[in-house]
């Protein structure tokens, strides 16, 4: 492809200095040496095409639920915990059921779990309830009380759950916790009680904590595309976390004719359109060959993926505006010839997981291509 050797060995300069630990602060002295970098195994330089493009498109239209959420529902049962305020009938028997009179609520009146998981019952006394099922405990009273009375009738519902929750924290309309109840609590439940998400929230990047694990789920996918392989039945003790869009943005750098951050916000914008609002490419002094894309990794043991859009063909524009950007992503526009690249990208790479550094490098770039 087109400049990849040059890149190549312009990356391994910058990487090698990331390596050392050198900084650019003046009066610093920064030592390496090129033919040994490992650029190949920390940089994937990929070249925007087509195939590219086609390999990143989702599938037309909202995506079914998974299975394994079906299955997780269908078969969902709530188990009673501590705290739980049960609420028991012995038809025929109102001293059993409501011993305070019909005047107080089954919740005033229930019969509370303890911490220990039992609750107290006229007659049989302690009953162990945490664990188990209302169906559960409704047969291990029938039996328990078959010594006492004759053919009884219970019926056993919880009046007020308060043993399990899921909390909900960040960008929504009333951060607060949800209790888990007898109706399986999914994801799209759990944001909807809390009046959704509010606009300046990350649609993107939702957080669902989990037993000291982290999962990312995207509520723009679920919420505005209907993609149901995103929602989660919620388990007692989950915490979902909506951050902040504030830091969602992009740097727009090199020969376009207003280089700075562009905020993304929740909808995502394309190469093409970032180019745009930065006022477009400058004809007199860019390379059309060398509009880059730079894209931190955040795991494996890659450093950067640099994508390369050719348009020198004005018809390859229509690949940019596939081409979807991401938060943090440095777009670069170089300038001819390409030996100025390895003074660029030795400014960049530093920056390209810190959007308001990368940002503030603008004017070291410009320094560098006048």
């Amino acid at each position: 492809m087109p400049h990849s050797t040059p890149i190549k060995l312009l990356l391994a300069m910058a990487t090698t200095a990331l390596l050392a630990g050198c900084s650019f602060a003046p009066g610093s002295h920064m030592e390496y040496q090129t033919e040994t970098a490992p650029i190949d195994e920390l940089v994937d330089i990929e070249p925007i095409t087509p195939g590219l493009i086609a390999s990143w498109q989702a599938p037309d239209g909202g995506q079914p639920m998974s299975d394994e959420l079906r299955s997780l529902i269908a078969e969902y049962e709530y188990r009673v915990g501590p705290g739980d305020v049960l609420s028991i009938i012995v038809y025929d028997h109102p001293e059993l059921t409501n011993p305070g009179g019909t005047e107080r609520s089954a919740a005033e009146v229930g019969n509370r779990v303890q911490a220990d998981g039992t609750f107290f019952y006229p007659y049989i006394g302690r009953v162990k309830a945490e664990g188990k099922t209302i169906g559960e405990i409704r047969t291990e009273l029938t039996q328990r009380l078959a010594s006492y009375v004759t053919e009884p009738q219970v019926e056993v519902n919880v009046a007020t759950f308060n043993a399990k929750k899921v909390y909900l924290s960040g960008e929504v309309s009333e951060p607060r916790t949800l209790p888990i109840t007898s109706v399986p609590l999914t994801l799209v439940d759990a944001i909807s009680q809390v009046g959704s998400a509010n606009p300046d929230a990350d649609w993107h990047a939702v957080y669902l904590n989990r037993n000291g694990r982290q999962e990312r789920i995207s509520l723009f996918d679920l919420m505005r595309n209907g993609d149901m392989t995103q929602n989660r039945l919620l388990q007692p003790g989950d915490i979902l976390h909506v951050p902040s869009a504030e830091n969602q943005a992009v740097a727009v750098m090199g020969q376009v004719n207003r280089p700075g951050s562009i905020p993304l916000g929740n909808e995502r914008m394309t190469l093409t359109d970032a180019i745009s609002r930065s006022g477009g490419i400058d004809e007199r002094s860019a390379d059309p060959s060398g509009v880059f894309v730079i894209r931190g990794q955040e795991q494996g043991n890659k450093l950067a993926t640099v994508y390369q859009l050719d348009i020198r063909n004005a018809a390859s524009f229509t690949l940019g505006n596939r081409f979807t950007l991401q938060p943090q992503d440095v777009v670069y526009v170089t300038t001819a010839p390409i030996a100025r690249w390895n003074r660029v990208i030795s400014l960049l790479l530093p920056s390209i997981s810190l959007p308001g550094t990368a940002a503030s490098t603008v004017d070291d770039v410009r320094d560098v291509n006048n």
